[in-house]
């Protein structure tokens, strides 16, 4: 009896331990993923990813809108705009610009076969390049990540960002309209970001601390909709 009690235990566990482990999006093509993004309870913007075919290629492209002002007076605008090429789950090409306080930084990555060689322009104005990982993921987020990562592309700056994945398990989260299940993740690099992924491991949720600011993704339309 003894033995058949540890046993089930040993099965709970182990399927507890397999609910949690990641599940990365497999877009087929047509899928888009839509937030609304908010500042506190005030407006902030949008983030879109749509996804395509390209013969063989899984075409990502990002588009990313935040704006905060008094009145007609904008006191902060941040654009980001990237296409990604997938081709086997492994990144072939993302070439994108981020516009931010003013300054615009384009970045240009390309797998080379050995690896990604990637150039942008670091924060302080240096053009920059390097050969990274043909494995690396971008930060783009909406692919998810495993908790042995130790780096990411920075698709703001294309160099490569340290980082730190914790698992935080499943929980309620607001989302399509009303409430889902979804994975909490913390990834910890140049900020601190939590994400939250659906059981079909489709990007569902973001909140983030910036500038003073709690920044908060609410997704708008099922990623299985066009």
């Amino acid at each position: 009896m003894l033995k058949a009690s540890f046993a089930a235990a040993a099965c709970v566990l182990a399927l507890s331990s397999a609910s949690f482990a990641a599940i990365l999006a497999d877009p087929q093509g047509g899928e888009t993923i839509r937030f609304n993004v908010y500042r506190g309870n005030s407006d902030f913007g949008t983030h879109e990813v749509r996804f395509s075919r390209d013969g063989d290629e899984l075409v990502a492209q990002v588009s990313v809108r935040l704006q905060a002002g008094f009145g007609p007076v904008t006191v902060f605008r941040y654009e980001h705009d990237s296409v990604e090429r997938w081709r086997d789950g492994q990144l072939v090409a993302l070439e994108g610009e981020t516009l931010k306080d003013g300054d615009r930084f384009p970045v240009e990555a390309v797998n080379d076969g050995s690896g990604i060689v990637s150039e942008g322009v670091l924060p302080e104005g240096e053009t920059h390049t390097e050969t990274l990982p043909a494995d690396i993921i971008p930060s783009s987020h909406w692919r998810g990540y495993e908790e042995d990562l130790g780096q990411i592309l920075n698709t703001e700056h294309g160099d490569a960002m340290p980082v730190e994945i914790t698992d935080m398990g499943f929980e309620e989260i607001e989302a399509d309209g009303g409430t889902i299940r979804a994975r909490r993740i913390r990834l910890e690099g140049t900020l601190t970001v939590d994400l939250w992924y659906d059981e079909n491991g489709f990007w569902a949720g973001c909140a983030f601390e910036a500038r003073g600011q709690s920044i908060r993704y609410v997704r708008q339309a099922n990623p299985a909709s066009a």
